[in-house]
């Protein structure tokens, strides 16, 4: 498979007017990553993996086939169209070996119901920001703009940094949604320009934080105190938003909770504006079947609006200022026990 240009652990030159990314797509008309009506634009790559991820197409630095089984014809052209003998029409439906795909891309161009997608694709700062700058009536009106997210953005900095500079210069306010998980090199590169954080606190006890997303907290804690702290030097306008996932039997639990909180309390009392507690969400289901992976959490229903009311009063009893706690996300139907 192709991997995307760059290495996370080397940050290349700073000078780069122009760098090229790799994007998995752009949602316009977003309310949901940040105020007002925003695009979000989710880039490949992200250090961690956890077991819930919602939009795993973003995880691997590598591009990624896709098979949608509803458009499927069964006509073999792509079966065809793959030199190297990676792909096969079964009873089941279309099989891919995934191993050996390199993602070149040429069995989806071949699809004439367009069954197969790459996920990923290379685009330069420049032209990203262009295509950005179309919605830009909107975020004038509604007081939103863009928001870069991933996978996580700060995996390939140069290319965020040189995005969030012409979106800037554009006047196109910019919001960083991250998991944390960084270089502190990076966050150096591109938090300056960013003037809304969305950072990701997934899991306080760092044994549990390791087997659930594949790595330690410690880094994503210090990374947090450093934005903490830009945020209260109020040599500028910083706004920091703080999101939890509600994930049934993983973050969703008192214990997690009233933890997250009282280190929002002790460490971070009025520099979070927001703390969300995003509801799990079941609908990548899709997904995860598109790209052939067995999800952990394929059979988990959306929690009930008394869970989430319980996690909300969990989160409000940690001893953070309780005005910050919001819900969003959708939930079953309340019963009527």
């Amino acid at each position: 498979m192709r991997s995307l240009p760059g290495n996370p652990t080397h940050l290349g030159s700073p000078g780069a007017e122009n760098p090229s990314g790799v994007i998995v797509s752009v949602q316009r008309l977003s309310t949901e990553d940040g105020p007002g009506i925003r695009t979000t634009v989710f880039l490949k790559r992200c250090p961690l993996s956890c077991r819930w991820c919602q939009n795993p197409e973003s995880i691997s630095e590598q591009s990624q086939l896709q098979w949608f089984s509803v458009r499927c014809i069964g006509c073999a052209s792509c079966v065809t169209a793959c030199s190297a003998g990676n792909l096969a029409m079964t009873g089941s439906g279309l099989s891919i070996n995934r191993l050996r795909c390199t993602g070149c891309g040429t069995c989806a161009s071949r699809c004439p119901s367009n069954a197969l997608e790459l996920a990923g694709r290379e685009i330069s700062a420049a032209r990203l920001a262009e295509e950005l700058e179309r919605d830009k009536a909107f975020y004038e009106q509604s007081g939103g703009g863009v928001t870069v997210s991933g996978g996580e953005p700060l995996a390939q900095p140069l290319f965020t940094r040189a995005l969030l500079e012409k979106l800037l210069e554009r006047g196109i306010q910019t919001a960083l949604d991250t998991c944390g998980f960084a270089a502190p090199a990076a966050w150096e590169q591109v938090l300056p320009l960013a003037s809304l954080v969305l950072f990701d606190l997934k899991l306080m006890d760092p044994v549990r934080h390791r087997k659930l997303t594949g790595q330690s907290n410690e880094l994503i804690l210090g990374n947090f105190a450093a934005v903490v702290d830009a945020v209260r030097l109020r040599t500028r306008r910083l706004s920091l938003w703080v999101r939890t996932p509600l994930i049934p039997g993983a973050t969703a639990t008192r214990e997690n909770l009233l933890a997250i909180g009282r280190f929002l309390a002790n460490s971070a009392q009025g520099a979070v504006e927001r703390w969300e507690l995003c509801a799990f969400n079941n609908l990548c289901r899709d997904k995860y079947s598109r790209l052939g992976i067995e999800w952990d959490y394929a059979l988990t229903p959306l929690m009930k609006q008394e869970e989430l009311e319980e996690a909300a009063a969990n989160a409000r009893a940690s001893g953070v200022d309780p005005g910050i706690v919001s819900v969003t996300g959708a939930a079953r139907a309340r019963t009527n026990a």
